[in-house]
């Protein structure tokens, strides 16, 4: 028996690197058959990217009202024209389920009582993002990939908002970032303007 044969055999699995593995990829249908059969708890807070299961981040208030406050401007422009959905799954291939902050939908309701909405479904994506912004803008590059029309990331931190838009294989072929004092429009929705400030939580005393 060669030295490096005998090195793996007496190294644990979980010492061994990478390329020793053929690892197997989660497909969304699998994924789906684990929830219906209760393999994870409720409270786990778990999402399906290219066949991995992805740990979410924690939603903080800032984080959580941001997207009350979304839902109230979007909803006040665009009324019954799209379904608003919060933080609910997205089929966005055949590896890949997220679970975005922000999903705007083609009506009716109807159409995704029997299975989660496709890219086809899908007006805009937007996620929420303050610890967790390098996470959300390496999304961009899948959103892109599945023909996501726009992808909009809003960033607590700095107070903007970064629209990445013209989606290709390659990801987007636009982007740009908006201030607070900036507004923005829709893809879907031209006619439609939003002022960033309007999204975004009071400043606190500290940061006026």
């Amino acid at each position: 028996m060669s030295a490096v044969l005998e090195l793996k055999e007496k190294t644990p699995v979980s010492q061994l690197p990478a390329s020793e593995f053929s690892l197997y990829r989660l497909r969304v249908e699998d994924y789906e058959k684990m929830v219906e059969y209760g393999i994870f708890d409720e409270d786990e807070k778990i999402e399906l990217w290219d066949g991995i299961l992805v740990e979410m981040s924690p939603k903080g208030t800032k984080h959580a009202n941001a997207i009350r406050r979304i839902s109230r401007e979007i909803e006040k422009k665009l009324g019954e024209r799209i379904i608003f959905s919060a933080q609910d799954p997205i089929r966005l291939d055949d590896f890949s389920e997220p679970e975005p902050d922000v999903v705007l939908l083609v009506p009716p309701v109807e159409k995704y009582d029997f299975s989660h909405p496709t890219p086809k479904d899908i007006y805009l994506v937007m996620e929420i993002a303050d610890s967790s912004i390098e996470k959300d803008r390496r999304k961009a590059a899948s959103y892109a990939q599945n023909g996501i029309l726009q992808y909009l990331l809003l960033n607590l931190n700095t107070n903007e908002i970064e629209d990445y838009r013209e989606p290709s294989a390659d990801g987007y072929r636009f982007k740009k970032t908006y201030t607070e004092n900036e507004s923005f429009n829709l893809v879907a929705f031209p006619d439609v303007e939003i002022k960033v400030g309007d999204l975004l939580p009071p400043k606190s005393e500290d940061e006026q």
